[in-house]
């Protein structure tokens, strides 16, 4: 029992964000951070930056893979599959349920008032996590220049160059700086590699993006997950970025309002925007609505799964060479300057709707530092958009 008692511990600390985590991916992230970095101390402030930034570099959604390595540094591989599970499983489900019900209706009014609560705990809980890490990350004035020019650069740039370029120029000046200071002289352990990628795994990743399309002539079911496979494989930027690449895949199972609703159906439930797929599977497949909403959602996450596992020993072990220290405080004050960034738009943006939403942002704020459960805040929250 005491093998399985991390795996439960991960499983059931995942569920409970996936059942009230709205606000997108970087709003999940600030969750994760506060969750897992602060209260439960699973990892390290530093480790949580890299991992984001490893997240941010791979295609697929990027807190769902965030949250599938904190699984994994907590109770393995199976770990990992627990937080995924518990994470996405309520966003997929409640999909699924509206594909089958066909449920296009206009929701009823205090729907609307809890998502619009849920936004303003996501603009509390991100800002609290932002905060911390500023005070850990930004130590001097070379961090602070780095974060504010990477935040200033997200609102002149859009998707993947918006995202990538910065880390990629933080990384670079990292290395560049590194070689003008002295080889470290202690006597502390250095690699003798840079490591390499999990041939195993990436290979995996590899079959299945060059053979599913041979296969998705067999049956439907098979073009099912190639399509929405490959749409995983190739996405930078999280759910929101995917609707381009998933129009065209899905447009000869089902129509554009179909299409709409699940896009808008997703926007009203937490956890992770890539459990559209879940809606789309189960509309795709309606005669067997929930093996399809299983296959579509298995398909868009696996991708983005395999790369994660394929490329972390590599990028372990890059971080942990003694040229490359520099860079790894570079790229983590980039991290900052991009949720930074993503904070102010679009969790803010499409949070804040009167005079009175920033009022109670500030005491909402204040009572999560006074140590006011996240739970209690939420009912506050829930409690103010209905009166107000």
């Amino acid at each position: 029992m005491s093998s399985l008692a991390p795996v439960l511990q991960v499983f059931w600390s995942f569920l409970i964000l996936g059942l009230g985590s709205f606000g997108g991916p970087v709003a999940h992230i600030g969750y994760f951070q506060r969750s897992f970095v602060q209260r439960k101390q699973w990892l390290s402030d530093s480790e949580f930056s890299q991992a984001t930034a490893l997240c941010q570099f791979l295609p697929g959604p990027a807190s769902s893979q965030l949250g599938m390595f904190i699984g994994y540094r907590k109770a393995g591989y199976i770990g990992a599959l627990a937080a995924f599970i518990g994470f996405t499983f309520p966003s997929a489900a409640l999909l699924t349920v509206l594909a089958i019900l066909e449920n296009r209706d206009v929701q009823p009014d205090w729907v609307y008032q809890i998502i619009q609560a849920a936004k303003l705990l996501a603009v509390v809980v991100v800002a609290d996590a932002l905060f911390s890490m500023i005070k850990k990350n930004l130590i001097d004035g070379l961090t602070v220049c780095i974060a504010a020019m990477t935040a200033i650069s997200v609102f002149f740039t859009y998707g993947l160059i918006g995202q990538l370029l910065p880390i990629l120029l933080a990384a670079a000046l990292g290395v560049i700086l590194s070689f003008t200071q002295q080889e470290p002289s202690d006597n502390t352990e250095r690699p003798s590699s840079l490591g390499k990628p999990n041939v195993v795994i990436l290979s995996v990743f590899l079959v299945l993006l060059f053979g599913l399309p041979y296969l998705a002539a067999l049956s439907k079911e098979w073009a099912v997950f190639n399509n929405f496979y490959q749409a995983g494989s190739f996405v930078f930027g999280g759910g929101h970025v995917v609707l381009p690449l998933l129009e065209p895949l899905v447009q000869q199972w089902v129509d554009a309002n179909t299409f709409l609703s699940a896009y808008a159906s997703a926007q009203l439930v937490p956890g992770p925007m890539f459990t559209m797929a879940s809606y789309l599977g189960a509309a795709s497949l309606p005669e067997t609505a929930i093996w399809g909403s299983l296959l579509a959602t298995l398909a868009i996450f696996l991708p983005g799964s395999l790369l994660l596992f394929a490329f972390l020993p590599a990028w372990q072990s890059l971080l942990q060479h003694p040229r490359l220290r520099l860079a790894v405080k570079t790229i983590t004050a980039s991290v900052v300057g991009l949720l930074a960034a993503a904070w102010v738009d679009p969790v803010i943006t499409s949070s804040i709707t009167r005079g009175w939403d920033v009022l109670i942002l500030v005491v909402g704020f204040v009572l999560l530092k006074r140590q006011v459960p996240v739970w209690c805040l939420a009912m506050i929250l829930i409690g103010y958009s209905f009166v107000i």
